[in-house]
């Protein structure tokens, strides 16, 4: 269902008569300051709105242009996003905007191809930048947009395969308005967001329902195509949290690592679940631990979802006199409760300190 020059005109001038109607009133939307949109755009990845608005608002104060953020403590940024998971877009986003400060004199290129060149903007990301920003004619295409495509124009590809994304770049190239491209681009987001919603839509108010591929078919719910099964891998995480009167032992985990420049405690990984430390003492500095101080245990399981992981943790505290010389494990060190508050944590460590009253 390819639209003519006459069909695009029509999509475009009821797409952008629903927007005006029933668009939210976000922030984001209110300016044209490239910074503020990119980092909009950053904390709504694999975030609702509801959720990542907080975030929006305490980042703007807190760091209101991108040379605030550049000059950022990297512990800053991750402690003031703590709560939104996926830390490397923390990381990867005060990486940029020291590569813009640094490297363009904080002004962000205005073209989506300039700004796909910076570190953590993807082809959506910078398209929407530079739509919203600079009113660049090109097409954003998010989850939202690839989802309202194939219901209404019958694409039956999967997004996923290159067949399929060509396919639906060459439709969003022919859709996005020449002489409004940013408002386009967020209408199809928001109407996405809005009506074309993944689950049971409610296509009997839609504005495109007597043209839509999907509606006259029923087959919302298979549209759009997505092939590639996302493979979920189990994880058993054993924490022990030494604690020494008021102190509490944390390290800074490295490497490639989901939660790198985050602290928690002592950890050891097993292969299964596991009922007792007694099980886990071909660990060598564990078994140093349990000689020294008393052990006690969190009796609650945590169940943690990432996206790639499903973690199963348990928590066992190891209480030290503070009077003993206590041998930690390599690279961690005791920090009071007012240092321990100000650390970025992953969020199952701050709930756990926070659901034990150490915090």
């Amino acid at each position: 269902m390819i639209p003519d020059h006459f069909q695009v005109i029509d999509f475009n001038r009821k797409l952008k008569s629903w927007y005006s109607q029933n668009h939210r009133p976000l922030p984001w939307r209110e300016t044209k300051d490239p910074y503020k949109i990119w980092l909009s755009e950053v904390i709504l990845q694999q975030t609702r709105v509801a959720q990542g608005m907080p975030y929006y608002e305490r980042f703007v104060d807190q760091y209101p242009t991108v040379f605030d953020l550049a000059e950022a403590d990297e512990r800053d940024v991750l402690r003031l996003w703590q709560g939104l998971g996926y830390y490397s877009r923390a990381r990867n986003m005060h990486f940029t905007a020291k590569q813009v400060v640094e490297d363009f004199a904080g002004s962000f290129p205005n073209t989506a191809e300039g700004l796909s060149k910076l570190k953590g903007l993807g082809h959506y990301t910078a398209a929407a930048v530079a739509s919203f920003a600079f009113d660049e004619v090109v097409p954003a295409i998010d989850g939202n947009v690839y989802r309202v495509m194939a219901r209404i124009f019958g694409i039956q590809s999967d997004m996923l395969s290159n067949e399929g994304k060509k396919e639906f770049a060459l439709l969003a190239r022919q859709l996005v308005s020449k002489d409004d491209p940013a408002t386009y681009n967020q209408a199809m987001i928001e109407f996405g967001a809005l009506q074309c919603v993944p689950v049971s839509p409610n296509c009997s108010v839609c504005i495109f329902n007597d043209r839509c591929f999907a509606n006259a078919r029923q087959m919302q719910g298979q549209l759009p195509v997505k092939i590639k099964k996302l493979t979920v891998r189990k994880r058993y995480l054993n924490y022990f949290m030494i604690r020494r009167g008021d102190e509490l032992a944390m390290v800074e985990r490295y490497g490639k690592d989901i939660w790198k420049g985050l602290y928690d405690f002592y950890l050891v990984e097993s292969k299964g679940p596991v009922d007792s430390p007694d099980d886990l003492t071909s660990d060598e500095p564990l078994r140093l631990l349990l000689v020294q101080g008393r052990l006690r245990e969190i009796p609650k399981l945590y169940s943690h979802i990432l996206t790639h992981q499903k973690l199963q943790v348990r928590f066992w505290w190891i209480e030290m006199q503070q009077t003993d010389k206590i041998d930690l494990p390599q690279g961690m060190a005791f920090y009071s409760k007012s240092a321990v508050e100000v650390l970025p944590k992953p969020i199952l460590i701050d709930t756990v300190l926070k659901e034990e009253k150490f915090l």
